[in-house]
């Protein structure tokens, strides 16, 4: 068990199921940061729950295995898995032309990010999503990015630099720009759930209010276009 405020907390290698695991996962027990708070908790694991239905979530596969899973992939193909790091919760796994990068995914209370860059005073965007971080540094996300001085957005120049700029991995001595074009399936979508991908592709919510309710509640269950 492990505290967070000087009281006992939720760890995510303490809680019993239903609430601590997702069903037919072994995420649970490879991971032992601390929530900072039941909303915390709850934003994880609603993370973890629409990387499961994403169709590229891994689970816990190691960097090895994922430089071997994507190294006849094209660049800028990836995926998403559990950070093998007991610190932070996922890890994003990307092919260039320079092999696999591995890049950790933060999480703090508000939100999910990519590791600053140590050579950028610019904060990374945050997410409340690891699905809408990926679909931002893919140019498919909305302005729900938001830096520690706000929202992303706007129609200044210095807004959309601060929201578009490109994210730079440092490596060997090299800065290669981030770039996601596919992910890497890990299993096969039904088809219910890849008409609602293009559904969310399409733009939106217009005409929601003539779905039925049941529809209407499936679709909102997943509201990323990848």
């Amino acid at each position: 068990m492990v505290a967070f405020n000087g009281r006992s907390s939720l760890a995510m290698s303490s809680l019993n199921p239903p609430e601590g695991r997702v069903q037919g996962t072994n995420f649970t027990p490879h991971h032992y940061k601390p929530f900072r708070s039941h909303a915390h908790y709850q934003q994880v694991m609603c993370a973890l729950r629409k990387l499961q239905e994403s169709g590229f979530y891994w689970g816990a596969v190691g960097g090895r295995e994922a430089s071997s899973l994507l190294r006849s992939e094209p660049p800028g193909t990836f995926l998403v898995r559990d950070s093998s790091d007991h610190h932070h919760f996922f890890t994003l796994s990307v092919q260039t032309a320079r092999g696999t990068k591995n890049l950790r995914i933060h999480s703090e209370g508000n939100g999910f990010f990519l590791q600053p860059d140590p050579q950028n005073t610019q904060e990374p965007p945050q997410f409340d999503c690891v699905l809408k971080l990926i679909a931002h540094y893919m140019g498919r996300g909305s302005d729900g990015g938001k830096s520690r001085e706000g929202a992303c957005g706007g129609n200044s120049q210095e807004a959309k630099e601060k929201c578009f700029s490109v994210y730079l991995i440092h490596t060997g001595g090299e800065k290669i720009p981030l770039e996601l074009s596919r992910p890497l399936s890990s299993s096969l979508s039904s088809l219910q759930h890849l008409c609602r991908r293009t559904l969310n592709n399409l733009g939106g919510s217009e005409g929601a209010e003539q779905i039925p309710h049941t529809l209407r509640d499936y679709l909102e269950e997943y509201d990323s276009p990848i």
